[in-house]
């Protein structure tokens, strides 16, 4: 468990609501996840939280990760990992695609290599390309061929968007039909399990039913008794757990790893230059900034990788260590005079893009207040309008250097960049030696921090709502709750 975790325990105590049964259907778990109704469906690669854990539950990859974001056999039985770690050799569980015809390593060779290409241009597609090979061996065994060793690999190839499908179809463990406003989940029998036949299984399960809804909807779902958990929870929704009327169940909190800061997509005029850049950074008081959320626990940041990333050495401090907030302040302040000086005493003025909710309110009017206070005037507009800075709030896949730098690859154009981090990165996955290969990194890493192409804040937040007698949620590090273990029911 991170520190965070362990600070947000108390927390998370103190937001404990009674325990009430009222409206819990003994046969159907209720889900509502925070987002979008056009995130049910999941048919594409890009998937919403929703659609994630949708697909883990419906087409099993390799891997998965289970409830407390362990890796676990899933369509792969078991593996071996050679000794120098560029060699992953996974041997397929006996079991059948949906329309009757065996499972193979060739066709499903097929389905990962089909997955993959689809995933090039996303920043999961750059992670993938640590994969230098992948080949159909005997009957129901597959090799992965790295270009470096990569002890995280096991985790990213859990993620669900490389669920194994045929013609669009997975092998489970559950089985998805989709409704009007709504999809619900089965659990299939033992055998397309991979397990024993075995009668009256039925008795040990629940279906599941899924909804994707704004914040306030999924709140006003779980108050009525008609959700029976709320997933994907965010900082700029937290509010409305603090206020609103719910008087049943748990707010849950994951200790997540991931980005949450500003992300800069606009090189022009004031940021054009890294040092006014790395100004609007030295301004914001971290420390304060979330106050308002009375978030007890929540550790501020400057850096990109954090620093308590599992199995993760790191030489990166923490920026302007030498300098007290004040100092900081002062000499972003006096960048800004500079600036305006000359240039005809012209406002400095940036637009920050967030989401309508009373959490971004909050957020917003903190950090207006901090710009203001270093000569900035902070203007906002909508999440789908151009920006000079948006909010980035994304979770880590895996634990790896190589996932937060990822994030800012050039060739997702997706904001500001360093060409220079980048071929470090790609320098890295070609470095056998694992001592060498994360210099690399950590050198990448202080190239995309003197790029200012970004503004660490923090960690993210993720909450859930549970109500008593949903059984299979254990918070975790991914903020990815597999929905099958919801289905059993209590013993």
């Amino acid at each position: 468990m991170t520190s965070l975790a362990r600070t947000l325990v108390a927390f998370a105590i103190a937001a404990s609501l009674p325990g009430c049964s009222d409206g819990f259907d003994d046969d159907v778990t209720r889900i509502a996840f925070i987002g979008s109704p056009d995130d049910i469906p999941g048919a594409g690669i890009r998937l919403a939280p929703a659609g994630q854990h949708i697909r883990s539950a419906t087409a099993e990859g390799l891997v998965a990760l289970n409830e407390i974001g362990e890796v676990v056999p899933a369509m792969a039985e078991r593996w071996i990992v050679t000794d120098d770690g560029l060699s992953y050799i996974f041997r397929l569980r006996n079991s059948e695609w949906s329309d009757g015809t065996t499972i193979t390593s060739q066709n499903a060779v097929q389905s990962i290599v089909r997955n993959i290409d689809q995933l090039q241009g996303t920043s999961l597609g750059v992670d993938l390309d640590i994969i230098s090979d992948i080949r159909a061996m005997t009957g129901r065994v597959i090799e992965f061929r790295l270009k470096s060793p990569m002890p995280q690999f096991l985790q990213l190839i859990a993620q669900p968007e490389l669920g194994l499908r045929k013609d669009g179809v997975g092998n489970g463990p559950m089985t998805i039909e989709q409704g009007e406003d709504s999809i619900t989940l089965s659990v299939l029998p033992p055998e397309r399990r991979g397990l024993p036949r075995r009668e009256e299984w039925q008795e040990d399960f629940r279906q599941i039913e899924v909804v994707s809804v704004s914040a306030g909807s999924a709140a006003a779902l779980f108050e009525a008794g008609e959700a029976d958990a709320v997933f994907n929870g965010s900082l700029l929704n937290l509010a409305l757990v603090e206020t609103g009327p719910l008087s049943s169940g748990t707010l849950r909190l994951d200790g997540v790893f991931g980005l949450f800061g500003l992300r800069i997509t606009n090189s022009s005029g004031f940021l054009d230059d890294a040092p006014l850049r790395e100004a609007v950074a030295m301004g914001i008081d971290r420390d304060t900034l979330l106050q308002p959320f009375n978030l007890g626990g929540w550790v501020p940041t400057t850096r990109i990788v954090p620093a308590e990333l599992p199995n993760t050495a790191s030489a990166v401090t923490e920026r302007w260590a030498d300098m007290s907030f004040e100092e900081r302040r002062a000499e972003a302040k006096r960048r800004v005079i500079a600036w305006r000086a000359q240039n005809l005493s012209v406002e400095a003025t940036l637009s920050l893009s967030l989401p309508d909710s009373p959490g971004s309110d909050i957020l917003f009017t903190e950090l207006e207040s901090d710009f203001d206070a270093i000569g900035i005037v902070l203007t906002r507009v909508g999440a789908s309008e151009r920006a000079d800075l948006v909010l980035i709030d994304t979770l880590a896949r895996y634990a790896d250097k190589r996932w937060f730098l990822n994030q800012f690859n050039c060739t997702l154009d997706a904001g500001l960049c360093s060409p220079e981090a980048d071929a470090l990165v790609l320098d890295s996955m070609s470095e056998t030696n694992p001592q060498l290969s994360a210099q690399l990194l950590a050198e990448a890493e202080q190239e995309l921090l003197a790029s200012q192409a970004y503004i660490p804040i923090g960690a993210p937040v993720r909450w859930s709502l549970i109500r008593g007698g949903v059984d299979g949620f254990v918070e975790n590090s991914w903020g990815l709750h597999p929905l099958f273990p919801m289905a059993s029911r209590p013993n």
